[in-house]
């Protein structure tokens, strides 16, 4: 069943998929943990510059794993008003945990990037990197928020991907790109050799190089 050795060879098998970028103002960003890990090899043969891109959901309060929106650095926020409006959220539900999840999001980018500025976007194709999709919603929020920040265009590039995904995702980005769709999708795990966790401080090197 598996396919890729590990996320690294994934990046490779990948990258050779998006040799059409090369010409382009590329920035490739890595969805964390993983997603960093291809995103670097990615990077490394387009030439292209390396980030990270972080997400926080903002999870409905006792309903967590009900998100209602999503925020990204530079003060970006996507917003659910369906899901605000059926969970009854109040100003200062949406304040609170938005407070909490940008806490953490500060906490995370700072753990990832340390001192260094977020590679500005403004006017570039962002590249948009994970080691899978399952339901997307990570990889779906990822794209808006990189549209707020400034990118001109959006291509999605995973190793993996359901059957199908391009429509699902609509005009989410506007391109995509897999190395394989399943229409037995599973777990993103089996189609790796290795589908070891990914740390922080693999992260952390990956950025600093």
């Amino acid at each position: 069943m598996a396919t890729f050795t590990n996320r690294a060879d994934a990046g490779r098998q990948l990258a050779a998929r998006l040799t059409q970028l090369s010409d382009q103002p590329v920035v490739v960003l890595g969805l964390p943990r993983g997603g960093v890990v291809v995103a670097a090899q990615v990077a490394k043969a387009l030439d292209a510059s390396l980030d990270v891109l972080v997400v926080r959901k903002l999870g409905v309060p006792r309903h967590e794993e009900l998100a209602f929106g999503a925020i990204g650095e530079s003060n970006s926020r996507v917003l659910n008003p369906e899901v605000i409006h059926s969970a009854n959220l109040t100003a200062d539900d949406l304040r609170e945990v938005e407070a909490r999840e940008r806490a953490e999001l500060i906490r995370r980018v700072s753990a990832f990037r340390g001192s260094q500025e977020p590679v500005d976007l403004a006017g570039t194709v962002a590249l948009i990197v994970d080691d899978g999709i399952a339901t997307g919603a990570t990889a779906k929020v990822a794209c808006e928020i990189a549209r707020q920040q400034g990118a001109s265009r959006i291509v999605l590039a995973v190793p993996i991907a359901p059957h199908g995904w391009e429509t699902d995702f609509g005009s989410a980005a506007d391109e995509y790109v897999a190395v394989i769709t399943s229409r037995n999708l599973g777990a993103i795990g089996q189609w790796y050799d290795d589908f070891t966790q990914t740390s922080d401080e693999e992260v952390v090197a990956l950025l600093e190089k």
